[in-house]
């Protein structure tokens, strides 16, 4: 099969496209045809070994050689303990656990796939799974965001931060929408109340407070944040540099003792209940998916590149069609 592979931490160029052995599942284990995989924030960290979090399991070189966790696909092979698929079922899920989603086969035990839509495309399907649960965990379940909360998203432009905008509109909120100048009017075509561009602005420091901030690249000081928030306000983040995470986990209890306002980092695994959670807002038409771009498989390198430098508006897609599809955004 052809994979996407690389060896050592480095850029997008030190990936290659390579002829490797198509994975036999063992009796636990179902072997995917992947039809589309998407990018995540998490792939680039993976890709550079940035931040340091990023070399979990694999300090010197990458513990696995084909990134990708976001998968959309047909099952071609079944492990005899597996009993939840068939040959033939078309599933989609996250697999970060396992990787390898940047190739034309993948094996997994299947615990966090769950049935895709058959009303769904395999590349909308793709989009949704780390992206949209990290979403769904801090807008409905930590955030508990009510009808009329006022709720700010840092990186709203971007994967997780289009569902987090959408939900948080959903749920009656008025959103603060925070990303690069670029993303200002695709922020508000999602919906978001207000846009700020944090090259000019620093929503810390302009006096303005907010129920709820979900921090998708975190980089400040975490006592920047408490000013920010009304009195019992809440502030999630999840990604973003060691030093703010470290100091988030270390001084957010005192925070919250010390001024009642809650500071804490955003810890998300993957799941099908969640996933099927976000899945249905989807079908429903009520949450969209929306896809930035879509490449082949040999492209990997340059839609990881999109996304390390924040240029895309939503997911970017891996399509394992031979070419891209004209009709999506493009790079400016």
């Amino acid at each position: 099969m052809k994979a996407i592979v690389y060896r050592d931490y480095g850029p997008p160029e030190s990936m290659t496209l390579e002829e490797v052995e198509t994975p036999t599942p063992t009796d636990d284990e179902i072997l995917i045809k992947i039809h589309a995989a998407s990018v995540n924030r998490s792939d680039w960290e993976g890709l550079i070994g940035k931040p340091l979090y990023a070399r979990i399991g694999g300090l010197r070189r990458p513990r696995r050689p084909i990134l990708g966790s976001d998968i959309a696909g047909r099952v071609e092979r079944v492990g005899r303990n597996n009993q939840r698929f068939q040959p033939g079922d078309e599933v989609f899920g996250d697999i970060l656990g396992r990787m390898g989603g940047f190739a034309e086969y993948v094996c997994v035990r299947g615990k966090t796939l769950a049935p895709k839509p058959a009303s769904m495309t395999f590349e909308a399907a793709a989009a949704i799974p780390q992206a949209g649960v990290i979403a769904l965990k801090g807008i409905r379940d930590k955030g508990q965001v009510q009808p009329g909360h006022k709720v700010l998203i840092n990186g709203a432009g971007g994967g997780a931060g289009i569902f987090a905008l959408q939900l948080a509109k959903l749920y009656g909120a008025e959103v603060t929408g925070v990303d690069n100048t670029g993303k200002l009017d695709f922020m508000r075509s999602l919906g978001a109340d207000h846009v700020m561009d944090y090259t000019r602005e620093d929503f810390t420091r302009n006096g303005k407070q907010y129920d709820l901030i979900l921090d998708l690249v975190a980089h400040r000081s975490a006592f920047d944040y408490p000013r920010a928030l009304k009195p019992t306000g809440s502030y999630f983040c999840v990604g973003g540099s060691v030093a703010t995470l470290l100091q988030v986990l270390l001084v957010g209890p005192w925070i919250k003792r010390s001024t009642g306002k809650t500071i804490r980092v955003l810890s998300v695994q993957p799941n099908r209940e969640d996933l099927l959670s976000i899945t249905e807002f989807c079908e429903a038409g009520k949450v969209v998916p929306v896809i930035d771009s879509r490449y082949p498989l040999s492209e990997v390198p340059e839609a990881l590149r999109r996304v390390g430098e924040g240029r895309a508006r939503g997911k970017v897609v891996i399509s394992m069609e031979p070419t891209k599809n004209p009709n999506e955004v493009e790079e400016n």
